[in-house]
């Protein structure tokens, strides 16, 4: 059995030499623009007027609303009437679009940090909610909800995973050194206990229709998604990720173990605390616009794994590709979420735990076969 390293780097596989690698970033990021366009048209409501809303309206109103928003800031720029009418204006621009685009960015988020968190644990089955953050996101959601303190739900959701994650670090740091394995441990504690507190304030308060809308928050929807949200899913998306992004090369060392990393010049536990703080507050951010929503993170990187081959399994592409998959996934998903069962909206979250738990176990058995082989 060989390596591709004991592979002679000659000319008796030209073929080999020649094959191109398949781009499957600017693939997926083709695709995630048609699917945002597709999704926008498709709905129960598309028939608003004489004719069925298509692209060409969701085109025109997005550049209606682009140029008089530049227009407005004294940009040069004409702003352009707009071609539709108020109801299927309203249909794309202050309902579709902004849900559209809070999925990509929320499914673009949780793959990302799935990659991250992954790579840093070297655990294939870490996820973005390893840290107990949707539990302590949930809380600060139900706070809103049900006890309704006077703060808008975003905030309350994020500031509830934060104060999960300080929870789990300092748990985690007592009578011994910060370590994953800790923290891990740590965030299951402090997952349950958030949770507890979640199901204590649900059956003691909750009244009327609030049993619905907690459950819905708590199984993931982008019902109520505005542009508010998409501006937050967005901030974090460019700030957060970004910078786990320029991680990737530290990413790859770890790889090969902390003592192969420190020799390369990783400061190891410092570099590991940095990114599974990151990638939990990037996780709480989105969490907090669209609720809990589960497999993205866990499976979309192992598929994308799949999709690029050994060859090209770096980090770098790994984490892109992966955030343009979840995106797409995620888009699709809600899609059909709020299309398919009409005139009642599953949430999000239940039908990404439908597709993501036979593909995770689909994945499970291939990699237990190449194991055995």
């Amino acid at each position: 059995m060989t390596s591709r390293l004991d592979t002679p780097t000659t000319t008796a596989q030209p073929s080999a030499r020649r094959r191109l690698p398949v781009p499957w970033l600017g693939i997926g990021l083709v695709l995630l623009l048609v699917s945002i366009l597709l999704a926008i048209v498709i709905g129960p409501a598309s028939v608003a007027g004489p004719a069925p809303i298509t692209p060409f309206d969701v085109l025109g109103s997005a550049w209606h609303h682009l140029s008089t928003w530049l227009a407005e800031r004294g940009l040069p720029v004409t702003a352009s009437e707009n071609p539709l009418s108020l109801v299927r204006d309203g249909i794309i621009w202050q309902g579709r679009a902004p849900r559209a685009l809070a999925a990509v960015l929320v499914g673009a988020g949780l793959a990302l940090c799935g990659v991250v968190l992954q790579a840093a644990t070297r655990n294939p089955l870490a996820d973005p909610y390893l840290l107990g953050i949707s539990s302590g996101a949930a809380l600060g959601a139900v706070a809103v909800l049900i006890l309704g303190i006077a703060v808008p739900l975003p905030i309350a959701a994020f500031v509830g995973a934060v104060l999960a994650l300080l929870a789990t670090l300092a748990l985690a740091g007592i009578g011994g050194r910060l370590t994953a394995n800790r923290a891990v441990l740590a965030g299951v504690a402090v997952g349950q206990a958030a949770a507890a507190g979640v199901s204590f304030i649900i059956f003691s308060t909750a009244q009327g229709d609030s049993y619905r809308d907690i459950l819905g928050w708590l199984m993931g929807t982008f019902g109520a998604a505005s542009w508010s949200s998409v501006l937050i899913a967005l901030v974090a998306l460019v700030v957060l990720g970004g910078i786990l992004l320029g991680f990737s090369r530290t990413l790859d060392a770890f790889a090969f173990g902390d003592t192969a990393a420190t020799a390369l010049g990783v400061d190891v536990p410092r570099t590991r605390w940095l990114l599974l703080i990151l990638s939990a507050l990037l996780t709480g951010a989105m969490v907090s616009v669209s609720g809990a929503i589960g497999f993205v993170g866990l499976t979309v990187p192992h598929v994308v794994r799949l999709l690029l081959g050994p060859e090209r399994s770096g980090n770098a592409a790994l984490a892109r590709t992966s955030a343009a998959v979840g995106g797409i996934f995620l888009l699709w998903a809600d899609t059909v979420a709020r299309t398919v069962f009409t005139p009642l909206e599953v949430p999000v979250g239940v039908l990404t735990a439908l597709l993501g738990a036979p593909v995770f176990a689909l994945l499970l058995l291939r990699s237990r076969r190449r194991g055995e082989s």
